[in-house]
């Protein structure tokens, strides 16, 4: 399974604002969200982790900085300008590996790792359901048993009034807004065209389930517009 050529086009374009804006169109709560993901995900043990899509690299700073010296952590994604922006940002980026891989073809063999990790990305693999549950089921293979995978994604918050609002803003806000500040319209459109469109985080437990993970768990954050799902191998 490989991501489409327009949405790697799309990273391309947005890779030189990417982090600032989800900063800025978040109030900064993402920056909170992934300090909280990586605290939880740490602390699941093993000395071989990845983050997966991982862009300019938050999540696995937050890793890097957490890890003990035995970790070795690797920063997967398909966009070499956002992995050259990682690797920019020295400090514990240099402590990272940064590997040019697709997300639904990762080249690692089976059970071969402790952690995987992954940040407001899981929503642009893919929209249906079906190649998101290929994309689960690789990131199952490559998990040794017993491993953890880490989700932190947009949600779909359970009461109608504050989903309409926040489908609201991501169209009148989030979409615009990233527009003006990347100089990308297809990007923003991309990206704001998929949050309203993920799952909710009973139904994307399903789908965690189906893929070969025995055990999810998840928390919601801000009345549901995010989610931290924990599966287990």
């Amino acid at each position: 399974m490989t991501i489409r050529k327009g949405v790697q086009k799309i990273y391309v374009e947005v890779a030189h604002t990417y982090e600032i804006i989800n900063h800025i169109i978040t109030l900064g709560l993402d920056i909170r969200w992934r300090k909280k993901a990586a605290r939880i995900a740490s602390q699941k043990g093993g000395c071989l982790w990845m983050d997966i899509c991982s862009g300019t690299g938050e999540m696995a700073r937050y890793l890097s900085a957490l890890s003990d010296d035995d970790v070795t952590i690797f920063a997967v994604d398909f966009s070499f300008p956002m992995l050259k922006r990682l690797m920019e940002k020295g400090g514990n980026a240099l402590d990272l590996f940064p590997v040019i891989a697709e997300a639904g073809a990762l080249p690692f063999p089976d059970e071969s790792f402790d952690l995987l990790t992954i940040s407001f990305a899981t929503r642009n693999l893919n929209p249906k359901k079906k190649i998101i549950q290929s994309y689960m089921k690789e990131f199952s293979r490559i998990l040794k048993p017993g491993g953890h995978f880490v989700n932190l994604e947009t949600s779909q918050p359970s009461f109608k009034i504050l989903r309409r609002l926040f489908h609201f803003y991501v169209k009148k806000i989030v979409k615009p807004l990233g527009w003006i500040l990347s100089g990308s319209k297809s990007g923003y459109g991309y990206l704001s065209f998929t949050i309203p469109r993920f799952f909710g985080p009973d139904e994307f437990s399903q789908i965690l389930l189906k893929s070969g993970f025995s055990e999810v768990r998840y928390r919601s954050f801000l009345f549901g517009i995010s989610a931290l799902h924990v599966a287990k191998k």
